[in-house]
């Protein structure tokens, strides 16, 4: 059976120059890199090489990062550090309906712990409009935390505004931009934001580590307490290995992005056109224009998204009825929900996230599969119009 991965937004495959470089990390460079003997150098250079290709890729200086285990522990440090570091001069924090759980979860802990927290709601098109975020802001806010992109729809928010605003009344912006980070232009130095979130395993490295950037002057409490590791903002001993990942992968794309994202875009260009040319009564969830490259999420009406799941997967098709955290959920995605997709529509949506690796053959496949799928799905649905107009008949 051929096998076809769309999906991306969940995790990547590892790229072979990324093997390549953790392989003297599998072996003999095997020492903790906070020993100071021989073998332990070794292995902090790796890391700090790593990061300074990190810090250059998003344009950051190499001290303002931190390195965690994953996306989750970046935003969770980004959001509860400042909330117990700034606790003291206010307990409002203001966020997005449509943020990935870690931030949501993490939101929504703070409020039993007595920190008032806002949900702005988006427009149609998933997207957070920056008035409505000044609008949210009290003389008690603390933090501001919007998404880069959205996980799901691919949407891209007005992350530069809202960060003006946001600096505007001296409140501390975070960004989570695991999704966004490979996809599109991101200068940390350039933007009014103080906190920045990014994943490993999102940009063809490896699962379970991540980093957060945290701009010089803005102070954190830490959540994982040991040892001096990361200027005590993180102790535990690093996930070398997927630091060096990370550090190859970012190197890799400050060459390559450009080159990699124009060819995703035409396949996903071409993939999203034969969908709706070939297939009546689709919907597209998220913004028409401003949104990731590698994303299209659609809704298929008449049929249910998971079992359009099953038989795609049965047809070697990998895709995503949703974020990948959420998964196993049997409820309509709360993007979509948020967004003010008919309930209906958000059961019957699918997220094909496309990447590094795929190929023109594989969109074509793709295209016939899912035509295949939905053609048999629908002639099974009593809702379809033409099941129904050959009953009466």
């Amino acid at each position: 059976m051929r096998k076809i991965y769309f999906d991306n937004n969940a995790t990547t495959p590892v790229h072979p120059e990324v093997r390549k470089a953790i392989e003297p990390f599998l072996s003999d460079q095997f020492g903790n890199p906070s020993s100071i003997h021989w073998a332990g150098r070794d292995v902090r250079k790796g890391i700090e090489d790593a990061r300074q290709e990190i810090a250059s890729f998003f344009g950051s200086q190499p001290l303002e990062l931190v390195f965690t285990s994953s996306g989750t522990e970046s935003d969770n440090l980004a959001i509860k550090g400042i909330a117990y570091r700034q606790g003291n001069a206010g307990k409002h924090i203001v966020t997005s309906q449509v943020e990935h759980p870690a931030v949501i979860n993490a939101c929504r802990f703070l409020e039993t712990q007595g920190f008032r927290v806002t949900y702005v709601p988006v427009n149609r098109h998933g997207i957070v409009e920056p008035e409505k975020v000044r609008e949210a802001l009290t003389r008690d806010t603390i933090l501001v935390s919007v998404m880069y992109a959205n996980n799901e729809t691919g949407s891209v928010m007005a992350i530069p505004e809202i960060g003006a605003i946001a600096r505007d009344a001296g409140v501390i912006m975070h960004t989570d931009a695991v999704q966004a980070a490979g996809k599109i232009p991101i200068d940390f130095s350039q933007l009014p934001v103080d906190m920045l979130t990014f994943s490993g395993h999102k940009v063809n490295a490896l699962k379970g580590a991540g980093g957060l950037i945290v701009r010089k002057g803005i102070e954190i409490e830490a959540m994982s307490h040991g040892g001096h590791q990361e200027r005590g903002r993180r102790g535990g001993t690093e996930n070398v290995v997927g630091i060096i990942a990370m550090g190859k992968s970012f190197q890799l794309l400050r060459t390559r992005m450009a080159d990699e994202v124009a060819e995703v875009l035409r396949l996903r260009t071409k993939f999203e056109k034969g969908l709706f040319d070939r297939i009546p009564e689709l919907v597209l969830n998220g913004h028409p224009t401003r949104r990731l490259p590698n994303t299209v999420n659609i809704s298929f009406r008449y049929v249910e998204g998971e079992a359009m799941l099953l038989n795609l997967d049965m047809m070697g098709i990998a895709c995503s009825s949703g974020s990948a955290c959420t998964s196993g959920s049997l409820e309509p995605s709360p993007i979509l929900v948020a967004m003010g997709a008919d309930p209906t529509d958000a059961q019957g949506a699918l997220r094909f996230s496309l990447g590094w690796g795929n190929t023109d053959a594989d969109v074509e496949y793709a295209i016939d599969a899912v035509e295949t799928v939905t053609s048999k799905l629908r002639a099974l649905s009593p809702l379809y119009p033409s099941t129904k107009e050959a009953k009466a008949r």
